[in-house]
């Protein structure tokens, strides 16, 4: 397994959108291994391939407090949304250190291959559900800071570019 780098928002291939999976083969199973790892690596609780730059529709997660019960969803497509909306604050391993809330629904019903290439179908609320539409979200080249005023986003996009010239610095 090797640790991949995540895309720092804001870097335009975060906005690239995925492609299908072709075949859960062994490629697609090493890059989930290699996603979890880097994921539970970075302490985050969910990451889509697009934040690794690779643009296939692949995305884990782990909202567990353990840590001991990984997720991975190929090719997933939401199948049912409540009608009722939730609020919640999301960060975002894109944007390390910046959290704001988002609304999203409160539940979704998700359709999706596991890593075994078998068929599933996930009933999410809570966590799960803003960690799902969050990372499917990425799939389509959507960061999370889009949903927020355009002065906040503006001064995310300025904190992060400063950032990064200070990391490039040292």
């Amino acid at each position: 397994m090797a640790k991949l780098n995540i895309l720092r928002y804001p870097d335009p291939r975060l906005h690239t959108v995925a492609k299908p999976v072709a075949a859960v083969d062994e490629r697609i199973r090493r890059l989930v291994d290699d996603m979890l790892e880097t994921m539970y690596a970075a302490e985050g609780v969910g990451l889509a391939a697009t934040q690794v730059d690779v643009h296939e529709r692949v995305i884990v997660m782990d909202t567990s407090g353990e840590r001991h019960s990984p997720l991975v969803l190929i090719n997933p497509e939401i199948i049912a949304r409540s009608t009722e909306l939730a609020v919640a604050e999301e960060g975002c391993l894109s944007v390390p250190q910046i959290y704001d809330k988002v609304e999203r629904h409160a539940r979704v019903t998700v359709r999706a291959l596991g890593r075994d290439g078998a068929p599933f179908d996930l009933e999410a609320e809570g966590l799960v559900a803003v960690c799902v539409q969050h990372e499917m979200d990425h799939l389509v080249g959507k960061v999370f800071v889009e949903y927020l005023s355009t002065l906040k986003r503006e001064r995310i996009r300025t904190k992060m570019l400063k950032k990064t010239r200070e990391e490039l610095r040292r």
